[in-house]
């Protein structure tokens, strides 16, 4: 690993660039242009950028997917301090404070604590803050914004915590055999309202199942997104080596590739 920079002078350079992007005169006119709301789903888009190359454990990508993050923040920050409300100093002296606070275990003459007790403290820490903030209510403080099976998991983990939960996993199970029928006695009429209501029910359940689980309900879905996409790939690559196309071989075909895709990976495991 070669040396690193002087971290404080990487970071004042990034700085630097970022001001002269938003420079009025002489600046890009893209960057010139952007507010919050039009960079925000960038930042979110670089997030799990981040997370995917901490998926595929690939150390290079960690580094750019990191440096493009860390390019958000920095960009948020130097549009508010154009606006008088806040810098990236602020923002970094804002989250130091706020570590420092929730880990007296650390920082200050608390007792040392377990991961388990950490995460309990830290909770309970949270849930002043919000108070604090005039945020009340168990499920306060959750942001919309969230991907929907997070929020879905975080929301009935809140709920969980004041005695509101199914009492084990094959409850849940139980659950959605039970929306499933509701939503297979709204097929007939096919209305659209009432479908979408259902088939959310079933994506709601779902993510308590993953939860009650202890797995994340996101990392489940990416996880069956990447095995589709690995042995559709593979179904196209069978039916090529045949001088088919997917559209040319049928749906009968394209299953006995796939169930003879799904054999093999199993055979290889």
């Amino acid at each position: 690993m070669p040396p690193s920079p002087d971290p404080a002078a990487a970071l004042l350079r990034l700085l630097a660039t970022m001001a002269r992007l938003r420079d009025p005169a002489g600046g890009c006119p893209w960057d010139q242009v952007q507010d919050f709301t039009t960079i925000a789903p960038y930042t979110i888009e670089e997030a799990y950028e981040v997370a995917d190359a901490v998926g595929r454990d690939d150390r290079p990508a960690l580094q750019d997917e990191l440096g493009d993050l860390l390019f958000q923040v920095v960009y948020h920050a130097r549009m508010a301090e154009e606006e008088g409300a806040f810098s990236f100093a602020d923002v970094a002296e804002t989250i130091h404070r706020k570590m420092v606070s929730r880990h007296p275990h650390v920082f200050g003459d608390a007792t040392a604590r377990s991961a388990e007790q950490q995460t309990s403290a830290w909770e309970a820490q949270k849930a002043q803050e919000r108070a604090a903030r005039a945020e009340t209510g168990t499920l306060a403080g959750l942001p919309a914004g969230l991907p929907a099976l997070t929020r879905a998991a975080k929301l009935t983990r809140r709920a969980a915590r004041v005695g509101f939960d199914w009492p084990d996993a094959a409850a849940v199970l139980d659950k959605l055999e039970e929306e499933a029928a509701e939503l297979r006695a709204e097929l007939p009429g096919a209305d659209p309202a009432r479908l979408k209501d259902e088939v959310g029910d079933l994506f709601f359940v779902l993510a308590n199942l993953a939860r009650k689980l202890d797995l994340d309900p996101e990392d489940c879905l990416r996880g069956a997104n990447a095995k589709f996409e690995r042995r559709f790939n593979a179904v196209e690559q069978r039916l090529a080596r045949q001088g088919l196309s997917p559209a040319d071989a049928g749906l009968e075909a394209m299953e006995a590739e796939w169930q003879a895709v799904k054999a093999t990976e199993r055979g290889a495991a």
